[in-house]
């Protein structure tokens, strides 16, 4: 069974008006998974994470800040792309509660795997730095859940966004039980994820992309950097930060996959959970900022989770 996770709290995140990570993302994502094939996707709605969960990867002081940056009425500006409104903490709560409440439901057996809508995402957000659209690190977080909840050994992260994920590549860079996994435009915001970048403990894989690579380069990528690597760390849990931003008609980034290289992604990351994590995998949105490539590459991603 593939569970599909989302609450309304994660609609009032606001940002400015033309900022491509808005609210009528998730909005396009309800709507394409209505559609009659996925009759059968479960569906259910998040708790807030509890502030302890969120303190396995942020400290408490991060934590503090942030609640106290909230804004009665109007935005706050942490950077130059990440902004706070009025609901933004309750929004980022239950955007880490999602990817929580999917560890819970595919770690105890409830679920084979979930997909998570929320936002904002995560990917960036270091220790105790929001940036880049993000203040918690939902897949971080629900790696560090499944570690202390489940007892999970090895994790994994696979991250197909198109913008490097240094906020779990810094989380995770010390960490012998964690792999991180990237695909990615390079160069392009936020400036990590060259090759040379392996972890202390050769945890980190990085497959750098060019502006203007094509799905072929893209799979080629993942087929010889990634997959034999995840093989091999034999994860018990894999979770996957699901970018869908390197579409062709993506406006952040410079990349040409389209919506069968993320099916063809996901099934390849199955293939694999499969044989080394009882098909035990989680997915949590990242990015992906043109509305109708967007659900059309979620609605194929999603199809392949249910396919498994």
């Amino acid at each position: 069974m593939t569970l599909f996770i989302t609450h309304p709290a994660c609609h009032e995140h606001h940002t400015p008006p033309d900022h491509p990570e808005r609210p009528d993302r998730l909005r396009a994502i309800e709507q394409v998974l209505e559609h009659e094939k996925f009759t059968y996707l479960q569906r259910e709605q998040c708790l807030r994470a509890e502030l302890e969960i969120v303190a396995l990867c942020h400290p408490w002081e991060y934590i503090e800040r942030i609640r106290r940056a909230v804004p009665q009425i109007g935005l706050v500006q942490l950077d130059d792309d990440t902004v706070l409104s009025a609901g933004s903490f309750e929004a980022s709560l239950h955007a880490a509660g999602g990817a929580i409440h999917a560890v819970d439901e595919v770690m105890s057996g409830k679920a084979k795997n979930a997909f998570v809508a929320i936002r904002p995402a995560g990917h960036h957000a270091e220790a105790a730095t929001a940036m880049g659209f993000c203040i918690f690190n939902n897949a971080a977080i629900a790696v560090r859940h499944a570690q202390q909840r489940y007892g999970a050994e090895r994790v994994a992260i696979v991250d197909f966004d198109a913008h490097h994920g240094n906020g779990s590549q810094q989380i995770f860079w010390s960490d012998r039980t964690v792999m991180y996994c990237s695909t990615h435009e390079m160069p392009l915001f936020p400036g990590t994820g060259a090759m040379s970048e392996r972890g202390e403990y050769d945890n980190v894989v990085n497959a750098p992309l060019r502006a203007g690579d094509w799905g072929e380069t893209f799979r080629e990528a993942l087929d010889i950097a990634i997959l034999p690597r995840l093989q091999k760390f034999a994860p018990d849990l894999i979770v996957i930060s699901a970018g869908f931003d390197a579409h062709r008609l993506d406006p952040l980034a410079n990349l040409n996959l389209s919506e069968a290289d993320f099916g063809w992604a996901t099934r390849k990351i199955m293939e694999i959970a499969d044989l080394r994590s009882a098909g035990k995998v989680i997915s949590v949105l990242e990015g992906g900022y043109a509305l109708q490539s967007l659900a059309r590459s979620v609605a194929a991603h999603v199809t392949a989770l249910m396919e498994s």
